[in-house]
């Protein structure tokens, strides 16, 4: 089975999918952002666009996830944005033709409330999760104000057409998180997917400590 987590930038995806994959036994997380990142990092600067755009990226996708799941015993889980139709059925409908069980999520929220998970990546974002949502308060609002979306600009540009788009029928399931933690949101998608996940019995400075961790290593500088 795979799980393919859409939703807009800055809406949750990869916490989502690495909270599932930490409680769910034999499941593996497999980025399509990374195959995408390394086709931009070939072109020279001036050339560097949407890499969704390349018809590599697409067909890389599909001949990665199709080999993950014949080979692969266990969920595969895929955060990734895609609000293109043709794209989607190039990707996500292709996958289905070949036979795989692919499950489609779609995590939602208003403007701004992505608005403010896009503040709180990277450097903001370990702050809050490290010392809590009050220390260092003026820090973090300075860098979320400041740094911190300029950083995301490129997401915060794309953000009202990906909120649009994806509210659309054919992105469902769709699942309203502005209310809901990581840990529930992967909850739900477990009872929609059919799958069990273990209980979640990490403390709150566990949690953020390590949706730190998660945070960061997903920082993009290009």
């Amino acid at each position: 089975m795979l799980l393919w987590i859409n939703g807009p930038f800055g809406g949750g995806k990869t916490q989502t999918a690495y909270e599932i994959q930490r409680r769910l036994p034999g499941s593996v997380v497999c980025d399509p952002e990374h195959a995408g990142f390394g086709l931009r990092r070939t072109l020279p600067p001036e050339l560097r666009g949407d890499f969704q755009d390349l018809r590599s990226w697409r067909q890389g996708v599909v001949e990665v996830l199709d080999l993950v799941l014949t080979k692969h015993d266990g969920v595969v889980i895929a955060p990734m944005t895609v609000t293109d139709s043709g794209y989607f059925e190039e990707t996500v409908g292709r996958l289905r033709e070949l036979g795989h069980d692919v499950r489609h999520f779609t995590l939602l929220a208003e403007r701004e409330t992505v608005l403010m998970r896009l503040r709180e990546r990277g450097f903001g974002h370990l702050l809050q999760y490290v010392a809590g949502k009050n220390a260092g308060k003026n820090a973090g609002k300075d860098i979320g104000k400041g740094a911190g979306l300029r950083r995301e600009s490129w997401a915060v540009l794309q953000l009202d057409h990906c909120l649009e788009r994806l509210r659309e029928p054919e992105f469902a399931e769709h699942l309203w998180t502005d209310h809901s933690t990581v840990p529930k949101t992967a909850d739900r998608i477990a009872v929609l997917a059919g799958l069990r996940l273990r209980p979640n019995n990490e403390g709150p400075l566990r949690t953020r400590l390590r949706q730190a961790r998660v945070g960061v290593r997903h920082i993009r500088f290009d």
